[in-house]
């Protein structure tokens, strides 16, 4: 099944994510989203398996194979400053620790990717067997840009984010963690403007944007890549089961701990890192106010609370 042929039905979490936390021009990719994927199945000469239920926040997931019957990933996302230079990343690395891009239409957000296994993300291993995974691939995904790069400075994402964080500071259940916002933005401010070091970052790196593969136990997808220091990058994965150690008796020492520890793993600054930590946590909770998702809000709080 191909082309005009397919039948294309938009996942309810995309819907939803997408309804949330974006405006009207989201709305219309949403009602164009059956007949662009169906035009790209006859374009690339995919035959559609399945599209995956919920998939993406920001982007529709279906598997394929290719007329020489291989199996492919197409994926058709929201063009948002954090997902527009997705595809450079993955042509930058080229397969090594991430997933490999196959073909792409960066401008209408398509690509299509290689297929791993959806069902075994890096998730599913015990935590500390995760983690050292984890740090392990972010070795090999940090390295120089390239010359002329496409890819967006820390500094622009922050003060984007930045910008974000004072909006959402108003919405109901926001009122109270208005000084962890404060601090948030005053501690981002002054790391961006000391950083001394720039790399190419994934940007969203956490395990369940780290999947198992054939050519390599695991590959990153799903990157939203910017220019900058590591300590931001790192930062998001110790945010990863954030639930596990809220719900851990002595919760700060257990999030100091996690900072510690990967932070020695990887050679980053551990004050810069627990400073980014503080700044995504109440991001990451806001956006979850903003999506109608109190209950991840109040965890991502709680933890920027322990940070």
């Amino acid at each position: 099944m191909s082309g005009a042929s397919a039948q294309i039905t938009v996942p309810t979490w995309l819907t939803r994510s997408v309804g949330a936390s974006e405006g009207a021009a989201a709305q219309q990719w949403l009602a164009d989203l059956p007949t662009q994927v169906a035009g790209y199945l006859e374009r690339w000469n995919l035959t559609l398996e399945r599209v995956l239920d919920p998939g993406g926040s920001l982007s529709l997931i279906a598997y394929v194979h290719r007329d020489d019957l291989s199996p492919a990933v197409l994926k058709a996302g929201l063009v948002t400053p954090e997902t527009a230079a997705e595809h450079a990343a993955l042509s930058h690395w080229a397969g090594r620790g991430a997933v490999l891009l196959l073909d792409a239409v960066p401008a209408e957000g398509v690509l299509l990717l290689e297929r791993l296994h959806g069902d075994i993300p890096l998730r599913s291993l015990a935590e500390a067997k995760a983690m050292l995974e984890a740090t392990s691939l972010l070795h090999r995904l940090w390295g120089a840009l390239p010359e002329g790069h496409p890819f967006p400075t820390l500094a622009d994402r922050i003060t984007e984010t930045s910008d974000h964080l004072r909006e959402r500071r108003t919405l109901p259940g926001a009122k109270e963690a208005g000084p962890l916002v404060t601090e948030a933005l005053e501690t981002a401010e002054g790391l961006a403007a000391s950083a001394s070091e720039t790399y190419l970052l994934h940007g969203d790196f956490h395990h369940g944007n780290v999947l198992a593969a054939d050519r390599a136990p695991w590959l990153a997808i799903d990157p939203r890549p910017l220019a900058g220091e590591r300590a931001f990058d790192l930062a998001r994965l110790v945010l990863d089961r954030a639930d596990t150690l809220v719900g851990s008796p002595g919760v700060p020492a257990a999030v100091r701990r996690r900072i510690q520890q990967l932070s020695d793993a990887l050679e980053v600054d551990r004050d810069r890192l627990r400073g980014w930590t503080l700044f995504r946590a109440v991001d990451l909770a806001l956006r979850a106010l903003a999506a109608g998702r109190r209950e991840d809000a109040e965890l991502y709080l709680e933890f920027a609370g322990a940070v």
